[in-house]
């Protein structure tokens, strides 16, 4: 039998510091968590390098007492809890009494504290367990705490943290949930030297949730406020018509408490059921008050899972709490139509979109400067330079819009377009003829002793997706007015993760800061409009994580580039168009399907239709 070793005590920390210390993050995580629990009123956070380096943590808490500093780092020792029993009721954020001394014995970490109306405080210095210097000190009410080096003394977890970017936006992650779970309290974040963040701590969630996420998603809140059965939800949710690509936004506290929980998010998505778009996820704050015997926090090191003694209560909690404050609080969606065109590229991009009661929406017109992109009608070419005001292209504007009224006025007598070069087809195309279109969506063609109905935004997606993936190097557009995209924390790191592949399809985007980022340049077959939330769907994508393999990141772009990229449904489109598309598409025998699988043709023969009207 092999010898049984009783480990010593610095191997011993290292492992406990496993469970609680992963990341920079983690630190934040429970230093801040000990703030909130001390009563603090302002909290400032303040990070180098991503945290990895150095990081402070300032409250004007409590304090602690001279006596009691050196038990701060000395495993399970808390003021939290005294017995078995308190575990029943737990109504702290923290209880188990590790995470300073798991922090303490992969770091260097020195802590200034003193109590309110103590005259002075202490400052104690420990690194690797180890206590180099313990003193009193001149210092504020409150506790600072510094962490330095973290994983200074075990080089092998060292090389498994992220960039310092990516840590940084875990970091800032952190403090983002815990300042919306605690809106009376006043955050402030400093990364690099730089305040991006900070918080009136006035005791208004939407203040709160203004100052972290931004203006556009705080704008699109329904409050949430709803007891039954001893229970109390409270908080914000998005309207239906604000739905995102992802769970990213979705935020819920037990007790102010961050956590996972499948129940509450089973039954937010079941009240917008039938309001919300398929594909599309509800974003939320919310927070659960109940009874602490009622819920199980003792679960897992992070706290972050919590397990609930019936779960029914807290489903229909939520599900009645989320559904009676979208039947009284949300609004029909405001659509704004702009006179104008907007010239959205520095190519000379032009849209022109009319709408009136006898015609449908329009094609747009652009420069005739692709003949390969068959599905845009070619209007008269315009020149104009990007560093001009719109006064100084008022003439050229003018003009343009002059002609382009023109075109659409004589293109039906006398077409004066020419027809746009096509690629030499692979294979022969057969004789078609185009009989028309049905429902603005499908393009109805006679072959032979068939008929052919083809879904042009399918057919159209497919078309595009294969052009983006044989190419070599596709083609971009510079923006005229660059886009910047808001996002979630956990969103913005994946995009700012992958702005090489995001290069590779097309788009040059950068980090904005503060949750941004800026579009500057998209493949020249999408339109302006449909940037942001293209940009948000892929970093959803991307933030799932299923898989490393950059072709197939690079897919997940396509496609959705592919899908905005294509005429709609609904979308008018003209003889002209109808007969150019359907020439290109018989010219590409491995069309069949669109990038979702979905069919882009249906055929029936002759045989088949002269059996319904029993002529056969």
């Amino acid at each position: 039998m092999p010898e049984i070793n009783i480990l010593p005590k610095e191997v011993y920390q290292l492992i406990a510091a496993g469970e609680v210390v992963e990341r920079p993050s983690s630190i934040v995580k429970e230093m801040i968590e000990n703030s909130v629990d001390a009563g603090a009123k302002n909290i400032t956070v303040e990070i180098k390098n991503g945290g990895i380096t150095y990081i402070r943590i300032t409250d004007d808490g409590c304090g602690i007492a001279k006596s009691e500093i050196k038990k701060v780092f000395v495993s399970h020792a808390t003021s939290k809890i005294k017995s078995g029993e308190d575990l029943n009721s737990i109504s702290t954020l923290g209880f188990r009494g590790e995470a300073m001394a798991s922090i303490a014995a992969v770091s260097r970490v020195e802590l200034l504290s003193r109590e309110k109306g103590a005259p002075l405080g202490t400052r104690y210095e420990i690194a690797g367990g180890e206590e180099i210097d313990f003193s009193e000190a001149g210092c504020p009410e409150g506790t600072t705490i510094v962490v330095r080096d973290i994983f200074f003394n075990t080089p092998a977890r060292m090389k498994f943290l992220k960039k310092d970017v990516t840590e940084g936006n875990s970091v800032a992650g952190v403090v983002d949930r815990m300042a919306i779970s605690h809106p009376e309290i006043s955050f402030r974040f400093i990364r690099d030297g730089k305040q991006t963040l900070i918080t009136s701590g006035n005791g208004e969630l939407k203040s709160a949730v203004y100052s972290v996420f931004g203006k556009e998603f705080s704008s699109s809140l329904i409050e949430v406020d709803y007891s039954v059965n001893n229970m109390r939800i409270s908080g914000v949710v998005t309207k239906p018509s604000a739905s995102r690509k992802s769970r990213a936004m979705q935020f819920f506290f037990i007790n102010s408490r961050l956590v996972k929980c499948q129940t509450a998010m089973a039954a937010l998505e079941q009240a917008y059921k039938n309001s919300i778009m398929v594909g599309k996820f509800p974003g939320c704050v919310l927070n659960i008050e109940c009874d602490t015997s009622f819920v199980d926090v003792n679960v897992h090191p992070a706290k972050i899972e919590v397990r609930f003694a019936n779960e029914r209560p807290v489903f229909e909690l939520v599900y009645y709490g989320v559904k009676s404050a979208i039947e009284q609080g949300d609004t029909p969606k405001e659509i704004v139509f702009e006179n104008k065109p907007s010239f959205s590229t520095a190519s000379g991009r032009l849209d022109i979109f009319k709408r009136n009661e006898d015609k449908p929406r329009q094609m747009e017109f652009r420069q005739k400067s692709n003949p390969e992109n068959f599905w845009e009608v070619a209007s008269p070419k315009q020149e104009y330079k990007t560093s001009k005001s719109f006064e100084q292209n008022k003439e050229v504007y003018e003009k343009t819009l002059d002609e382009a009224k023109s075109f659409e006025e004589e293109k039906n007598e006398a077409p004066a377009i020419e027809e746009p070069e096509i690629e030499a087809p692979k294979v022969e195309i057969p004789d078609f003829r185009v009989i028309g279109e049905a429902f603005k969506t499908y393009i109805i063609v006679e072959i032979d002793n068939a008929l052919y109905l083809i879904d042009k935004h399918a057919a159209h997606e497919r078309m595009n997706f294969e052009k983006l993936k044989s190419s070599t190097q596709i083609n971009s557009q510079v923006l005229l007015a660059p886009v910047a995209v808001r996002l979630s924390k956990d969103e913005y790191n994946a995009v700012c993760s992958n702005l090489e592949l995001y290069k590779k399809c097309g788009f040059l985007v950068e980090d904005f800061g503060d949750s941004s980022v800026i579009v500057r340049e998209c493949p020249s077959m999408l339109s302006g409009e449909d940037i942001e939330d293209l940009i948000c769907e892929t970093a959803g994508k991307l933030l799932e994580g299923k898989t490393d393999i950059t072709p197939e990141r690079m897919d997940w772009i396509f496609h959705s580039t592919s899908c905005r990229a294509a005429v709609k449904a609904g979308d008018y489109t003209s003889p002209y168009e109808r007969e150019l598309f359907v020439k290109k598409l018989l010219s590409m025998p491995n069309i069949r399907y669109c990038p979702h699988g979905r069919p882009v043709m249906i055929k029936m023969t002759k045989y088949e239709i002269e059996k319904l009207f029993g002529r056969s």
